[in-house]
């Protein structure tokens, strides 16, 4: 298993560093191998108990029901009883409800993100219906997003064909990334990219792989889809649009303060939460990414780290640290992710990353370090892999 520690590429089916490089790296986190993988996909299926691939209804709209009946709860008592505090204590009141109904309803969008993948249940149009209805509601188009996302765990690692937090090359750099490169500048960069990065990529695909055209999620005839694709991305704007409409209806009846509150600051949370986790995934130092002469699907599905988010992993139903499992096997649900895990690590061996640094400290680690990629010097070296840097 790859975890923090200082080193080098060693023996063990590993890459070798030379001299040169092993003295850069030294005091970075262990890097995760390159070579081929001494296992294939399905004999790591074959460790996994066969229980953990099967989808159960009843269970999965249990998880859905449980974080139903605390939004409803977190709801009651904001809109009951809030407006009786004081002000002092309403100052208090209102930030400790954000940060509560946020956390769960980041869960309620990964129960969403798993009917994308047909992990909810063995009926495809039941994953759908409730898919569409629980994104809509935060004002995410299902559809746009479950084609784009099935699309970057196909090529997960491949800085041509990867779809979201795909790095750039040194050359890609813009002359202002020198000046956002101090502390002031990363609490800046990662402050927009928590509040605006999900937005953004919605509408114009930043961050996201380069396209030829204008990219955007609401779009049917963009080039993110094909023509199979379309109606559904209709369906997806729509769902969109009667939330919004709702939402609009709601201003009118309880005013523009009232829908911020209750329900425009959680959802901040929620965009905020799903930028982070999926950035902390794919976005680490030990990670590499391969151009197409060497990129194959087992390697970049590996190139992922799982995460501890303390008490939150359960609440975002593990997503953030069995994300390696979900990668290699999407259509698994989510109870039986932590199972797996377990099971797969003695398989994967130093192909299995997990780093346990807290998230905050890491994501602003991770915004020094990683800025651009570029393959190592040398000739041991691939010039197909590319691995994080921050000389600017």
């Amino acid at each position: 298993m790859t975890k923090i520690g200082c080193g080098t590429m060693g023996a063990g089916g590993r890459m070798s560093v030379p001299p040169s490089q092993r003295k850069q790296e030294s005091g970075s986190m262990k890097r995760v191998p390159i070579s081929k993988p001494p296992f294939t996909l399905s004999e790591i299926k074959k460790a996994i108990p066969p229980h953990c691939f099967q989808r159960s209804l009843i269970r999965s709209f249990s998880y859905l029901v449980y974080d139903f009946i605390l939004v409803s709860i977190f709801y009651y008592v904001a809109t009951t009883y809030f407006h009786n505090l004081p002000q002092p204590l309403s100052f208090v009141a209102w930030p400790i409800y954000w940060t509560l109904q946020g956390s769960v309803l980041t869960g309620v969008w990964v129960i969403a993100h798993e009917c994308g993948h047909h992990a909810f249940s063995d009926y495809q149009w039941i994953d759908d219906t409730v898919g569409l209805i629980l994104h809509s509601s935060l004002l995410v188009p299902y559809f746009s997003w479950k084609y784009s996302h099935r699309r970057h765990h196909s090529n997960t690692g491949s800085l041509e064909r990867d779809e979201v937090f795909v790095p750039k090359k040194r050359s890609s750099i813009r002359w202002w990334a020198k000046y956002l490169n101090n502390p002031p500048g990363r609490f800046v960069t990662v402050t927009i990219q928590l509040t605006l990065g999900w937005p953004l990529y919605l509408a114009f695909n930043v961050a996201g792989r380069p396209y030829e055209g204008f990219a955007c999620h609401y779009n049917p005839y963009g080039p993110i889809y094909n023509d199979r694709e379309r109606l559904q991305i209709y369906i997806s704007d729509v769902g969109v649009l009667a939330v919004t409409y709702g939402l609009y209806r709601l201003v009118l009846a309880k005013g523009l303060a009232w829908v911020i509150c209750v329900y425009g600051v959680p959802l901040l949370i929620v965009n905020a939460f799903l930028v982070m986790i999926t950035y902390l995934q794919h976005t680490h130092p030990a990670l590499p990414h391969y151009d197409s002469s060497e990129w194959d699907w087992l390697r970049g599905a590996l190139a992922t780290v799982d995460r501890d988010y303390g008490i939150l992993n359960k609440v975002f139903h593990n997503i953030t640290d069995t994300h390696v499992a979900h990668h290699l096997f999407s259509t698994m649900p989510h109870y039986h992710a932590m199972e797996a895990t377990k099971a797969i690590k003695p398989i994967l061996g130093e192909y299995y990353s997990f780093d346990g640094t807290p998230v905050y400290k890491a994501i602003f680690r991770e915004a020094k370090e990683c800025i651009y990629v570029e393959p190592d010097e040398g000739e041991q070296s691939s010039k197909g892999v590319f691995w994080f840097r921050n000389k600017i």
